[in-house]
């Protein structure tokens, strides 16, 4: 196993933001920047050995920061951050104390807000040890950044292994009350990009999920059976998307409010022979299938688009902060927030 770390570019206001490219014995490679906390590329081998790329993302730090990525916003492999996913119009209230978040998707607060974790540039340490190499990241978001109560002290551990798992952990400390939610916002294509995700299959180890209007949940928790939202058998992506014109965007209820570490689902390409396996703690884990990622020009070629990737993201039930049925997303002083999510690959 190996890590080497490089440089990956420079910020507007002149900072450096460092690459971080994690080898194990197996042929996988994974590149981290500090700049979002954001996961590059993950190389893996198909059935024959052959090594590609198997998410979205760029070669180099000025792609993520060009207006033309931007203005279409998709997180490619970033961690999302304080709070991922939606809350419903912005309005946050704890202990009777009302904060307005910033409204940057439709009428509600989504992934953080305006300049959230996955675009601030984080303290890193490498980590290289007995049987995994990695990168410990570091951030501290200062009391009503983005208008979050608390100064929140966030710290995310990536490490790869030679059992080819990449480990996600997360740990956040606050000395106010607040919401914390994160994920890694990493698009997978199985294919190395030659085709789009619908032929992927996936399997989900979810009998339920977060039914909702316009992308907000109702409060109920819906069974998957008999809709189009039921993979908790293997099937292609695109299998039961006939009536859902934008593919897939919710989040599905893992039965895990005990934080155990499960099984989340499968993702595999028969063509490759490629498979990503997702274990959790968490109780909840959002589908996006990318019908909104855009077509971007890299270097003079088109990439990307609908359907390129599909994300998995691990995480609390969306707006958790307005049902009291669902999982808190309250971190208070003296708690220790820590999840973690292991992607397998094989």
């Amino acid at each position: 196993m190996d890590i080497q770390k490089s440089e990956f570019g420079k910020l507007p206001e002149g900072a450096e933001a460092k690459l971080f490219t994690l080898k194990n014995d197996n042929k996988i490679t994974i590149k981290i920047t500090n700049y979002g906390a954001i996961i590059t590329s993950i190389e893996t081998p198909d059935k024959n050995g052959n090594v590609e790329n198997i998410v979205c993302g760029f070669e180099k730090l000025e792609d993520y920061l060009s207006d033309t990525y931007l203005g279409s916003y998709p997180y490619f492999g970033c961690i999302v951050g304080r709070n991922c996913n939606r809350i419903a119009k912005g309005n946050l209230e704890i202990d009777g104390k009302k904060y307005q978040l910033a409204i940057n998707n439709g009428p509600n607060h989504l992934h953080g807000g305006l300049v959230g974790f996955d675009r601030k540039l984080w303290d890193a340490e490498v980590l290289n040890e007995d049987n995994a190499v990695g990168v410990k990241l570091s951030y501290t978001s200062p009391d009503l950044e983005e208008n979050y109560p608390g100064n929140l002290k966030v710290t995310c551990i990536y490490k790869l292994n030679n059992e080819n798992e990449l480990s996600i952990q997360y740990y956040a400390e606050t000395d106010k009350k607040t919401v914390v939610n994160l994920t890694n916002h990493t698009y997978f294509n199985l294919t190395g990009g030659k085709e789009n995700i619908l032929n992927h299959e996936l399997k989900l180890a979810a009998n339920k999920f977060t039914d909702s209007v316009d992308l907000i949940p109702t409060g109920e928790l819906a069974p998957v059976e008999n809709t189009p939202f039921d993979f908790t058998k293997n099937k292609k992506i695109n299998q039961d998307m006939a009536g859902l014109p934008e593919g897939y965007d919710l989040n599905f209820v893992l039965d895990n409010l005990e934080g155990k570490l499960v099984e989340a689902g499968s993702l595999s390409e028969a063509a490759s022979g490629r498979k990503v396996e997702v274990y959790t703690t968490q109780p909840g884990i959002q589908l996006y299938t990318g019908y909104w990622i855009p077509e971007l020009e890299i270097d003079g070629e088109k990439k990307f688009g609908s359907y390129s990737g599909v994300a998995l993201e691990t995480q609390n039930y969306p707006d958790a902060i307005h049902y009291n049925n669902f999982p808190s997303s309250i971190l208070a002083p003296g708690k220790k927030y820590d999840r973690l999510t292991i992607y397998k690959f094989t």
